[in-house]
């Protein structure tokens, strides 16, 4: 593919905001016009292997025609249209196979335009759940620490009050519940003790908390951290003996990202309200879903409003749902448990050796979930051009260097991700503490 120069970098250093960067010591921004396949194009024509699939969303690559080819179509006939008082077969195809695919006691789905206003739903959707339960005092929200759920109001609520980045909003942002982050690590039968802090929370809240919110088992921004299947089932049992809903929030974990077509099925669990998004569109658009129970939606029909309080511009929007149901397609030809096992087993052996680097404190693989965790943060701008240097895109933060590749790239491209991985984890490793930027990189939830 030929491509030229075409971006005023001065002008966008000048005036376009950037994810998480000061507009007066911005970040260094990467020019792409393009990309195929597994491979982002910068305007200089070089290449860079994607490492992040986009922020988690892109599984299935760039360029993939069966995807474009579905949103072509829909936009020659309906881009967009009002949710309210009218339907579409888009929203109509892909809620049929988002209801299809998920846990069977989720029959209703609230489509809306991003991960942040999926879990701002949920939210919404327990609380006035409780309301038409004659329940009005469940105005809390019970979460763990270390978690992220997005960077609107409601969702920073429930992210890490501590350490995570929405910590200089104080007052303004609601006072949730926090008990400990799961401990004991993915694969082990639950520790002793590992659900006592929340048990102990949830009893003595019990009659003002509405929801327990989590990400089942990866916490993605918090701390790149896998832990027990186990905790996620004594959890469940913990709401249902206390009268507590669970949602779950999925938007970074779904779709094959963990190993299972959900994260929720590593526990052989069912939530009270799921949130989807990502890798729901295979990132060629953003949409997001979130699915409730028969119970939950009967609950909010009766309470007082009679109806969800909620109703985005952009609900339903047709060239994203066509999208989204293109991409439900290519998730269930079934080829996904295949390659993301290979890419696990790849990058469990290719990133071994980082466990021997100095300033290394963790190697942890799951899925197509590859993470090097170092003893302190990173200097984001300067492990940023080094991996550029190297060919491939890989967006370090605080002190995680990790990889979220699409489950189409091939065992070359991966290679050169992990070997990327390990010669930047070593630079890192010198990097001095007072030199690094902590403040960049994050994950967000759109």
């Amino acid at each position: 593919m030929s491509v030229s120069p075409q971006i005023d970098f001065q002008f966008d250093r000048q005036h376009i905001w950037h994810p998480y960067t000061s507009m007066t010591h911005a970040l260094p921004a990467y020019g792409v016009v393009a990309a195929e396949g597994c491979e982002l194009i910068l305007e200089d024509g070089r290449r860079l292997i994607d490492g992040t699939s986009s922020w988690w969303a892109c599984v299935h690559g760039y360029g993939h025609p069966y995807i474009l080819e579905a949103m072509q179509k829909q936009l020659s006939t309906l881009s967009h249209v009002m949710f309210g008082g009218i339907t579409h077969p888009a929203a109509v195809a892909v809620s049929k196979k988002l209801i299809a695919m998920t846990s069977d006691n989720l029959t209703k789905v609230f489509l809306a335009d991003s991960g942040s206003i999926a879990v701002e739903v949920a939210m919404k959707m327990a609380l006035q759940y409780w309301q038409g339960r004659s329940n009005p005092n469940k105005q809390r929200i019970l979460t763990v620490k270390h978690g992220y759920h997005g960077d609107t109001f409601a969702a920073m609520s429930v992210c890490d009050p501590e350490g995570g980045m929405h910590t200089m909003f104080g007052e303004a942002v609601t006072q949730q519940l926090f008990a400990p982050a799961p401990k004991t690590p993915f694969g082990e039968a639950l520790r002793e003790g590992g659900l006592e802090a929340m048990e102990a929370l949830l009893e003595a809240n019990h009659q003002t908390i509405a929801a327990v919110i989590i990400e089942p088992i990866m916490q993605g921004a918090g701390a790149m951290h896998f832990y027990s299947a186990d905790y996620l089932k004594g959890l469940r049992e913990l709401c249902d003996r206390f009268k507590v809903l669970l949602i779950l929030d999925e938007i970074a974990t779904g779709f094959g990202r963990t190993g299972k077509l959900f994260a929720y099925q590593h526990a052989d669990i069912e939530a009270d309200i799921l949130c989807l998004g990502k890798a729901l569109t295979g990132g060629y658009i953003s949409l997001a879903a979130t699915l409730c129970s028969d119970e939950v939606a009967l609950g909010i029909s009766d309470s007082p409003s009679g109806v969800f309080m909620h109703g985005p511009t952009f609900m339903g929007n047709p060239l994203a749902c066509a999208a989204a149901s293109a991409s439900m397609d290519l998730i269930n030809q079934n080829q996904w448990p295949e390659q993301v096992a290979a890419i696990e087993q790849q990058m469990k052996q290719e990133l071994a050796p980082a466990s021997t680097i100095a300033g290394v404190k963790a190697v942890r693989c799951l899925g197509a979930v590859g993470v090097i965790e170092m003893q302190q943060s990173v200097n984001t701008a300067a492990l940023q051009q080094a991996f550029v240097d190297r060919g491939v895109w890989v967006r370090p933060f605080s002190n995680y260097i990790y990889i979220m590749p699409p489950y189409t790239i091939s065992a070359a491209q991966l290679s050169q991700l992990t070997q990327a991985m390990l010669e930047v984890a070593a630079i890192a490793a010198k990097q001095k503490t007072e030199d690094s930027d902590t403040n960049s990189g994050f994950i967000s939830h759109g």
